[in-house]
């Protein structure tokens, strides 16, 4: 029994253009995030490590202009979002229900195209009532750079049904955005850096607060966000 189904179409490795349409959605997350939302966020979980760490500030925006309704400029993540699904390989995600053996995530298997998966299950997650979306979201952020064994399907259902805290930039970026900013990315000392050195901390800051290297996982996303975030500030005066 399909307890949760995503169906993405995805442009292929060699091709020149980087596309992504969303197929079939079975999402139930009437009592949110339901079996639909722990569906993306198991895909989310599953292969967004695999995404361009230099991408995940652009990640982690995206889930908040999505669940807020905005309007989304493409491409993101260097994938286009488009409705036509001609040309494009099909793969399928699944939550199912086996007689006898409890629920199971079925990953797609013959293919692999990590990026436009987790895009799909956050534009997929877009498509659910305006009301459903914010827990459905907090799942598929808590999932953002999970670094557990997707095949211990209990951890991981652990991890994203836990209670989470909506992720936010810290306030003291109200006071004095630079001067925050320049704390963020351990620049404190410096007052008027250049855009290659901003890249270079923004880079090394990256690296330790993702999860492979050390970085809490339950922090990581609201972390990365504020790189990002400080990143902005300072290669806008630079």
């Amino acid at each position: 029994m399909i307890l949760a189904e995503l169906e993405v179409y995805h442009s292929r490795p060699i091709t020149p253009t980087r596309r992504v349409a969303i197929g079939r959605t079975v999402l139930p997350a009437d009592d949110p995030p339901g079996w639909g939302g722990l569906l993306l966020g198991a895909v989310v979980a599953r292969y967004s490590s695999a995404v361009d760490a230099d991408l995940m500030p652009e990640l982690v925006k995206l889930t908040y202009m999505v669940e807020r309704g905005q309007k989304v400029p493409q491409p993101r993540l260097r994938h286009r979002l488009q409705n036509d699904r001609i040309g494009l390989t099909r793969s399928v995600h699944r939550i199912t229900r086996f007689k006898g053996s409890g629920i199971g995530f079925q990953f797609e298997e013959r293919h692999s195209a990590p990026a436009q998966y987790v895009l799909a299950a956050v534009y997929a997650a877009g498509s659910l009532d305006y009301e459903l979306r914010p827990e459905v979201m907090r799942v598929i952020r808590r999932a953002i750079g999970w670094q557990g064994s997707t095949e211990n399907q209990e951890q991981l259902l652990g991890h994203l049904t836990n209670a989470n805290p909506r992720f936010s930039l810290s306030a003291s970026i109200k006071s004095d955005p630079v001067e925050w900013a320049l704390e963020v990315l351990g620049m404190g000392e410096l007052t008027d850096p250049d855009a290659d050195l901003v890249q270079k901390h923004f880079r090394q800051q990256l690296r330790e607060a993702h999860p492979d290297q050390g970085g809490e996982v339950d922090d990581a996303a609201r972390r990365i966000a504020e790189l990002g975030e400080a990143r902005r500030i300072l290669l806008s005066i630079a």
